[in-house]
Protein backbone atom coordinates (compact mmCIF):
# COMPACT_ATOMS: atom_id res chain seq x y z
CA UNK A 1 0.00 0.00 0.00
CA UNK A 2 1.39 3.35 -0.95
CA UNK A 3 1.01 6.36 1.24
CA UNK A 4 0.70 9.77 -0.29
CA UNK A 5 2.37 12.53 1.64
CA UNK A 6 1.34 16.07 0.85
CA UNK A 7 4.29 18.42 0.70
CA UNK A 8 4.37 21.02 3.40
CA UNK A 9 4.38 24.54 2.04
CA UNK A 10 6.10 27.02 4.26
CA UNK A 11 5.08 30.61 3.74
CA UNK A 12 7.89 33.11 3.50
CA UNK A 13 6.44 34.93 6.47
CA UNK A 14 6.86 31.77 8.57
CA UNK A 15 10.62 31.64 7.99
CA UNK A 16 12.49 33.96 10.34
CA UNK A 17 14.50 36.47 8.36
CA UNK A 18 18.22 36.35 8.89
CA UNK A 19 19.83 39.39 10.38
CA UNK A 20 22.17 41.05 7.87
CA UNK A 21 25.74 40.05 8.56
CA UNK A 22 27.77 42.70 10.36
CA UNK A 23 30.83 43.73 8.38
CA UNK A 24 34.11 43.03 10.14
CA UNK A 25 35.51 46.30 8.84
CA UNK A 26 32.85 48.70 7.53
CA UNK A 27 33.85 51.23 4.90
CA UNK A 28 34.62 54.68 6.27
CA UNK A 29 31.40 56.15 4.90
CA UNK A 30 29.43 53.48 6.77
CA UNK A 31 31.41 53.42 10.01
CA UNK A 32 31.24 57.21 10.37
CA UNK A 33 27.94 57.85 8.62
CA UNK A 34 26.58 59.80 11.60
CA UNK A 35 29.52 62.20 11.65
CA UNK A 36 29.38 62.72 7.88
CA UNK A 37 25.65 63.43 8.05
CA UNK A 38 26.11 65.89 10.92
CA UNK A 39 28.82 67.72 9.02
CA UNK A 40 26.72 67.87 5.85
CA UNK A 41 23.74 69.25 7.76
CA UNK A 42 25.73 72.13 9.25
CA UNK A 43 28.10 72.76 6.34
CA UNK A 44 27.13 76.06 4.73
CA UNK A 45 30.43 76.68 2.96
CA UNK A 46 30.93 76.42 -0.83
CA UNK A 47 31.37 72.88 -2.13
CA UNK A 48 33.18 71.91 -5.32
CA UNK A 49 31.07 70.14 -7.94
CA UNK A 50 29.69 66.79 -6.70
CA UNK A 51 31.46 67.03 -3.34
CA UNK A 52 29.41 65.86 -0.37
CA UNK A 53 31.14 68.35 1.94
CA UNK A 54 33.05 71.60 1.62
CA UNK A 55 36.86 71.46 1.85
CA UNK A 56 36.61 72.93 5.38
CA UNK A 57 34.20 70.18 6.46
CA UNK A 58 36.38 67.47 4.89
CA UNK A 59 39.37 68.73 6.90
CA UNK A 60 37.24 68.85 10.06
CA UNK A 61 36.12 65.26 9.43
CA UNK A 62 39.74 64.08 9.24
CA UNK A 63 41.18 66.19 12.06
CA UNK A 64 38.21 66.18 14.42
CA UNK A 65 36.38 68.96 16.20
CA UNK A 66 33.10 69.98 17.80
CA UNK A 67 30.26 71.33 15.64
CA UNK A 68 28.02 74.24 16.69
CA UNK A 69 25.27 71.82 17.75
CA UNK A 70 27.68 69.97 20.04
CA UNK A 71 28.32 67.00 17.75
CA UNK A 72 31.84 65.67 18.34
CA UNK A 73 33.79 64.70 15.24
CA UNK A 74 36.47 62.18 16.15
CA UNK A 75 39.96 62.63 14.68
CA UNK A 76 40.77 60.20 11.87
CA UNK A 77 44.30 61.51 11.42
CA UNK A 78 46.61 62.80 14.13
CA UNK A 79 49.23 65.01 12.56
CA UNK A 80 49.97 68.49 11.21
CA UNK A 81 46.79 70.30 10.15
CA UNK A 82 48.53 71.89 7.18
CA UNK A 83 49.17 68.49 5.62
CA UNK A 84 45.46 67.70 5.60
CA UNK A 85 44.56 71.14 4.29
CA UNK A 86 47.00 70.81 1.38
CA UNK A 87 45.69 67.32 0.57
CA UNK A 88 42.06 68.47 0.58
CA UNK A 89 42.86 71.58 -1.47
CA UNK A 90 44.65 69.44 -4.06
CA UNK A 91 41.52 67.35 -4.56
CA UNK A 92 39.54 70.55 -5.18
CA UNK A 93 41.81 71.33 -8.17
CA UNK A 94 42.47 69.35 -11.34
CA UNK A 95 45.63 67.84 -9.84
CA UNK A 96 45.72 64.30 -8.53
CA UNK A 97 46.98 63.62 -5.01
CA UNK A 98 49.91 61.36 -4.13
CA UNK A 99 50.23 60.44 -0.45
CA UNK A 100 53.84 59.46 0.09
CA UNK A 101 55.48 58.10 3.23
CA UNK A 102 57.20 55.18 4.87
CA UNK A 103 55.05 52.12 5.65
CA UNK A 104 52.64 52.62 8.51
CA UNK A 105 52.12 56.38 8.23
CA UNK A 106 48.35 56.04 7.62
CA UNK A 107 48.45 56.67 3.85
CA UNK A 108 45.68 54.17 3.09
CA UNK A 109 43.67 55.32 6.10
CA UNK A 110 43.82 58.97 5.03
CA UNK A 111 43.07 58.03 1.41
CA UNK A 112 39.95 56.11 2.41
CA UNK A 113 38.60 58.86 4.65
CA UNK A 114 39.29 61.57 2.09
CA UNK A 115 37.31 59.64 -0.54
CA UNK A 116 34.49 58.97 1.93
CA UNK A 117 34.20 62.65 2.88
CA UNK A 118 34.53 64.03 -0.64
CA UNK A 119 32.47 61.52 -2.64
CA UNK A 120 30.62 59.51 -0.01
CA UNK A 121 32.17 56.35 -1.50
CA UNK A 122 35.64 55.00 -0.72
CA UNK A 123 35.22 51.75 -2.66
CA UNK A 124 36.40 52.88 -6.13
CA UNK A 125 39.74 51.26 -5.40
CA UNK A 126 42.58 49.75 -7.41
CA UNK A 127 44.95 47.73 -5.23
CA UNK A 128 48.44 47.92 -6.62
CA UNK A 129 50.55 44.76 -6.76
CA UNK A 130 53.28 43.39 -9.00
CA UNK A 131 50.52 41.59 -10.93
CA UNK A 132 48.10 44.50 -11.39
CA UNK A 133 47.11 44.51 -15.09
CA UNK A 134 46.34 47.51 -17.27
CA UNK A 135 42.66 46.49 -17.26
CA UNK A 136 42.45 47.26 -13.53
CA UNK A 137 43.04 50.93 -14.31
CA UNK A 138 41.39 51.23 -17.76
CA UNK A 139 38.67 48.63 -18.44
CA UNK A 140 38.16 44.94 -19.15
CA UNK A 141 35.70 42.86 -21.13
CA UNK A 142 32.89 40.44 -20.44
CA UNK A 143 34.25 37.73 -22.70
CA UNK A 144 30.96 35.88 -23.04
CA UNK A 145 29.33 39.01 -24.50
CA UNK A 146 32.46 39.88 -26.43
CA UNK A 147 32.51 36.51 -28.20
CA UNK A 148 28.76 36.50 -28.80
CA UNK A 149 28.26 40.07 -30.01
CA UNK A 150 31.66 41.58 -30.56
CA UNK A 151 33.04 44.74 -28.88
CA UNK A 152 30.31 46.95 -27.46
CA UNK A 153 29.69 49.15 -24.44
CA UNK A 154 27.53 46.36 -23.02
CA UNK A 155 30.52 43.99 -23.12
CA UNK A 156 32.87 46.51 -21.52
CA UNK A 157 33.65 46.14 -17.80
CA UNK A 158 34.62 49.54 -16.36
CA UNK A 159 37.47 49.84 -13.89
CA UNK A 160 37.01 51.80 -10.64
CA UNK A 161 38.92 54.68 -12.26
CA UNK A 162 36.64 54.66 -15.30
CA UNK A 163 33.55 54.67 -13.07
CA UNK A 164 34.93 57.56 -11.05
CA UNK A 165 35.54 59.54 -14.25
CA UNK A 166 32.02 58.94 -15.53
CA UNK A 167 30.33 59.73 -12.20
CA UNK A 168 32.51 62.58 -10.97
CA UNK A 169 33.82 60.62 -7.99
CA UNK A 170 37.15 60.08 -6.23
CA UNK A 171 39.14 57.01 -7.29
CA UNK A 172 41.90 55.47 -5.20
CA UNK A 173 45.06 53.64 -6.28
CA UNK A 174 46.85 51.95 -3.41
CA UNK A 175 50.58 51.14 -3.51
CA UNK A 176 51.12 52.82 -6.87
CA UNK A 177 54.84 52.04 -6.87
CA UNK A 178 54.13 48.32 -6.69
CA UNK A 179 52.37 48.43 -10.06
CA UNK A 180 54.59 47.68 -13.09
CA UNK A 181 55.89 50.86 -14.70
CA UNK A 182 54.11 50.36 -18.03
CA UNK A 183 50.79 49.91 -16.21
CA UNK A 184 51.46 52.97 -14.03
CA UNK A 185 51.79 55.09 -17.15
CA UNK A 186 48.23 54.23 -18.13
CA UNK A 187 47.31 57.01 -15.72
CA UNK A 188 49.18 59.72 -17.67
CA UNK A 189 46.43 60.35 -20.24
CA UNK A 190 43.73 60.03 -17.59
CA UNK A 191 45.35 62.62 -15.33
CA UNK A 192 46.56 65.05 -17.99
CA UNK A 193 43.73 64.92 -20.55
CA UNK A 194 41.00 63.76 -18.16
CA UNK A 195 40.08 61.27 -20.89
CA UNK A 196 40.12 57.48 -21.17
CA UNK A 197 40.23 56.34 -24.82
CA UNK A 198 38.42 53.14 -25.84
CA UNK A 199 40.07 52.44 -29.21
CA UNK A 200 38.20 49.14 -29.71
CA UNK A 201 34.96 51.13 -29.99
CA UNK A 202 36.35 54.36 -31.37
CA UNK A 203 35.04 56.10 -28.26
CA UNK A 204 36.32 57.72 -25.10
CA UNK A 205 35.17 58.45 -21.57
CA UNK A 206 35.64 62.04 -20.48
CA UNK A 207 35.89 62.80 -16.78
CA UNK A 208 33.06 64.92 -15.43
CA UNK A 209 33.52 67.61 -12.81
CA UNK A 210 34.18 66.14 -9.39
CA UNK A 211 36.52 63.43 -10.63
CA UNK A 212 39.93 63.13 -9.02
CA UNK A 213 42.36 60.44 -7.96
CA UNK A 214 44.27 59.68 -4.76
CA UNK A 215 47.31 57.42 -4.95
CA UNK A 216 49.49 56.11 -2.14
CA UNK A 217 53.11 55.04 -2.39
CA UNK A 218 56.22 54.34 -0.38
CA UNK A 219 59.82 53.75 -1.39
CA UNK A 220 60.97 51.71 1.60
CA UNK A 221 59.66 48.27 0.62
CA UNK A 222 61.45 45.97 -1.75
CA UNK A 223 60.06 45.42 -5.22
CA UNK A 224 58.90 48.97 -5.87
CA UNK A 225 58.82 50.63 -9.28
CA UNK A 226 59.82 54.28 -9.38
CA UNK A 227 57.27 56.60 -10.95
CA UNK A 228 58.24 58.06 -14.31
CA UNK A 229 58.89 61.79 -14.31
CA UNK A 230 55.91 62.24 -16.65
CA UNK A 231 53.57 60.54 -14.19
CA UNK A 232 55.04 62.19 -11.11
CA UNK A 233 54.37 65.61 -12.67
CA UNK A 234 50.65 64.78 -12.78
CA UNK A 235 50.47 64.57 -8.98
CA UNK A 236 50.73 66.96 -6.11
CA UNK A 237 52.76 65.02 -3.55
CA UNK A 238 51.98 65.21 0.16
CA UNK A 239 54.41 63.44 2.49
CA UNK A 240 52.85 61.91 5.59
CA UNK A 241 55.46 61.93 8.37
CA UNK A 242 55.94 59.54 11.24
CA UNK A 243 54.39 60.78 14.52
CA UNK A 244 56.68 63.45 15.89
CA UNK A 245 56.45 62.49 19.57
CA UNK A 246 55.82 59.50 21.80
CA UNK A 247 52.60 61.05 23.06
CA UNK A 248 51.28 61.58 19.53
CA UNK A 249 52.04 57.99 18.56
CA UNK A 250 50.53 56.60 21.78
CA UNK A 251 47.40 58.61 21.01
CA UNK A 252 47.20 57.22 17.46
CA UNK A 253 47.74 53.62 18.59
CA UNK A 254 45.21 53.97 21.42
CA UNK A 255 42.51 55.39 19.14
CA UNK A 256 42.91 52.76 16.44
CA UNK A 257 43.16 49.85 18.87
CA UNK A 258 40.04 51.11 20.61
CA UNK A 259 38.16 51.21 17.29
CA UNK A 260 39.37 47.76 16.27
CA UNK A 261 38.79 46.37 19.76
CA UNK A 262 35.16 47.49 19.85
CA UNK A 263 34.47 45.62 16.62
CA UNK A 264 36.08 42.50 18.12
CA UNK A 265 34.56 42.87 21.63
CA UNK A 266 37.99 43.29 23.20
CA UNK A 267 38.73 45.13 26.48
CA UNK A 268 38.89 48.93 26.54
CA UNK A 269 42.25 50.49 25.64
CA UNK A 270 42.73 52.49 28.89
CA UNK A 271 43.26 49.20 30.73
CA UNK A 272 46.52 48.78 28.83
CA UNK A 273 47.75 52.31 28.23
CA UNK A 274 51.05 51.60 30.05
CA UNK A 275 51.79 48.66 27.75
CA UNK A 276 50.87 50.72 24.70
CA UNK A 277 53.38 53.34 25.80
CA UNK A 278 56.07 50.68 26.21
CA UNK A 279 55.39 49.18 22.77
CA UNK A 280 55.56 52.62 21.17
CA UNK A 281 58.77 53.47 23.07
CA UNK A 282 60.48 50.25 21.94
CA UNK A 283 59.44 50.78 18.33
CA UNK A 284 60.56 54.42 18.28
CA UNK A 285 63.92 53.73 19.90
CA UNK A 286 64.79 50.86 17.57
CA UNK A 287 63.44 52.79 14.58
CA UNK A 288 65.46 55.92 15.42
CA UNK A 289 68.60 54.07 16.47
CA UNK A 290 68.85 55.88 19.80
CA UNK A 291 67.18 55.69 23.22
CA UNK A 292 64.56 58.30 24.11
CA UNK A 293 66.99 60.14 26.40
CA UNK A 294 69.55 60.35 23.57
CA UNK A 295 72.29 58.71 25.64
CA UNK A 296 72.61 55.29 23.99
CA UNK A 297 73.07 54.60 20.30
CA UNK A 298 71.25 51.52 19.03
CA UNK A 299 71.33 49.31 15.96
CA UNK A 300 68.09 49.37 13.96
CA UNK A 301 66.55 46.08 12.77
CA UNK A 302 65.52 45.43 9.17
CA UNK A 303 61.78 45.94 9.75
CA UNK A 304 59.99 49.29 9.54
CA UNK A 305 58.51 49.13 13.08
CA UNK A 306 55.72 51.41 11.95
CA UNK A 307 52.78 52.78 13.86
CA UNK A 308 50.57 50.33 11.98
CA UNK A 309 52.68 47.44 13.31
CA UNK A 310 52.41 48.82 16.84
CA UNK A 311 48.61 48.84 16.44
CA UNK A 312 48.74 45.21 15.31
CA UNK A 313 50.94 44.17 18.26
CA UNK A 314 48.67 45.83 20.80
CA UNK A 315 45.48 44.47 19.20
CA UNK A 316 46.89 40.94 19.29
CA UNK A 317 47.94 41.46 22.90
CA UNK A 318 44.42 42.59 23.83
CA UNK A 319 43.01 39.47 22.20
CA UNK A 320 45.40 37.31 24.26
CA UNK A 321 44.45 39.16 27.44
CA UNK A 322 40.75 38.81 26.68
CA UNK A 323 40.66 35.15 25.69
CA UNK A 324 43.48 33.68 27.79
CA UNK A 325 43.90 36.16 30.62
CA UNK A 326 41.91 38.46 32.86
CA UNK A 327 41.19 41.09 30.19
CA UNK A 328 43.94 43.47 31.31
CA UNK A 329 46.79 44.05 28.86
CA UNK A 330 50.13 43.13 30.40
CA UNK A 331 53.75 42.77 29.30
CA UNK A 332 53.40 39.06 28.57
CA UNK A 333 50.56 39.74 26.14
CA UNK A 334 52.59 42.04 23.88
CA UNK A 335 56.03 40.42 24.17
CA UNK A 336 55.53 37.81 21.43
CA UNK A 337 54.08 40.39 19.05
CA UNK A 338 57.02 42.71 19.57
CA UNK A 339 59.45 39.87 18.94
CA UNK A 340 57.70 39.04 15.67
CA UNK A 341 57.74 42.69 14.55
CA UNK A 342 61.40 43.28 15.42
CA UNK A 343 63.00 39.99 14.36
CA UNK A 344 62.36 39.77 10.62
CA UNK A 345 65.87 38.57 9.78
CA UNK A 346 66.38 35.58 12.13
CA UNK A 347 70.14 36.09 12.30
CA UNK A 348 70.91 39.82 12.32
CA UNK A 349 67.71 41.10 13.90
CA UNK A 350 67.80 38.60 16.75
CA UNK A 351 71.25 39.86 17.78
CA UNK A 352 70.02 43.47 17.66
CA UNK A 353 66.97 42.57 19.78
CA UNK A 354 69.03 40.71 22.39
CA UNK A 355 71.46 43.63 22.69
CA UNK A 356 68.57 46.05 23.15
CA UNK A 357 67.00 43.86 25.83
CA UNK A 358 70.20 43.58 27.84
CA UNK A 359 71.55 47.09 27.39
CA UNK A 360 68.33 49.11 27.60
CA UNK A 361 65.24 47.21 28.78
CA UNK A 362 67.00 45.35 31.58
CA UNK A 363 68.32 48.58 33.13
CA UNK A 364 65.14 50.65 32.79
CA UNK A 365 63.19 51.36 35.98
CA UNK A 366 59.73 49.81 36.06
CA UNK A 367 60.38 47.53 33.09
CA UNK A 368 61.40 44.34 34.92
CA UNK A 369 58.16 42.53 34.04
CA UNK A 370 58.55 43.56 30.40
CA UNK A 371 62.17 42.38 30.36
CA UNK A 372 61.22 38.98 31.82
CA UNK A 373 58.35 38.53 29.37
CA UNK A 374 60.53 39.39 26.38
CA UNK A 375 63.34 37.14 27.58
CA UNK A 376 60.88 34.27 27.97
CA UNK A 377 59.53 34.50 24.40
CA UNK A 378 63.02 35.17 22.97
CA UNK A 379 64.58 32.07 24.52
Amino acid sequence: MSVSVEPTIVEAADVPAKEPAEALRPHAEDAFAGELAALAAQDDRPRPARWKLSPWAVATYLLGGTLPDGTVITPKYVGPRRIVEVAVTTLATDRALLLLGVPGTAKTWVSEHLAAAVSGDSTLLVQGTAGTPEEAIRYGWNYAQLLANGPSRAALVPSPVMRAMAEGMTARVEELTRIPADVQDTLITILSEKTLPIPELGQEVQAVRGFNLIATANDRDRGVNDLSSALRRRFNTVVLPLPESVEAEVDIVSRRVDQIGRSLDLPAVPDGIDEIRRVVTVFRELRDGVTSDGRTKLKSPSGTLSTAEAISVVTSGLALASHFGDGVLRAGDVAAGILGAVVRDPAADRVIWQEYLEAVVRERDGWKDFYRACREVSA
